[in-house]
């Protein structure tokens, strides 16, 4: 059953929610435009608030819908913490996209938020404090992502699960590494 979920997972997370909201609402390919990324940041940027919030969504849903059936299925923590990895790569690099997605964010908090809903609520929580105080979007993931392996061990317990979800926080950081370097030259783009 376990293979046949992460399969699930992978292929859900592949169905990339900026291209296909994109197409709808008759905005540029979001890989081809801004950023070049397929995520909800990128969306804002080209398409304003309601895109991006459909694309976040949507996202976060392909994160949560395969945790909520491994919940439905009795799976324990450590077969869902394989699941939200599957969805996360699913989403990072998608097989009907010619592999090239987003950087991940939104799909692991919405797997997160469907595994245990206080780690999702710290991750939300620091992500939100930390935008109020730095106006830096892709900051606040970074800092919320670091922490993330506190949260989730503190609130789950389970270390086996907790080296995969610091194995997903470091692929977020690597997802980010034009964030990162833009950091650092003081040239990455606030938040309005």
């Amino acid at each position: 059953m376990l293979p046949t979920l992460i399969t699930f997972a992978y292929l859900i997370g592949s169905i990339s929610s900026a291209v296909i909201v994109c197409k709808i609402l008759n905005l540029p390919d979001p890989r081809t435009q801004g950023s070049n990324n397929s995520g909800a940041t990128n969306v804002l940027r080209i398409g304003g608030k309601k895109a991006a919030a459909i694309t976040l969504i949507s996202d976060g849903l392909k994160g949560a819908i395969p945790i909520l059936i491994a919940h439905y299925l009795a799976l324990d923590t450590l077969e869902m913490t394989i699941l939200v990895l599957a969805a996360f790569l699913g989403h990072v690099y998608p097989i009907f996209f010619g592999f090239k997605g987003g950087k991940g964010v939104a799909t692991f908090l919405g797997a997160l938020l469907a595994l245990n809903y206080l780690v999702g609520l710290g991750f939300i929580i620091t992500w939100v404090f930390v935008a109020k105080v730095l106006k830096i979007s892709s900051l606040s993931a970074l800092i919320a992502t670091l922490l993330m392996p506190i949260y989730f061990y503190l609130i789950i317990g389970n270390p086996v699960a907790t080296y995969l979800i610091i194995l997903i926080c470091l692929w977020i950081f690597y997802t980010h590494r034009s964030n990162i370097k833009r950091l650092f030259n003081n040239q990455e783009k606030t938040i309005n």
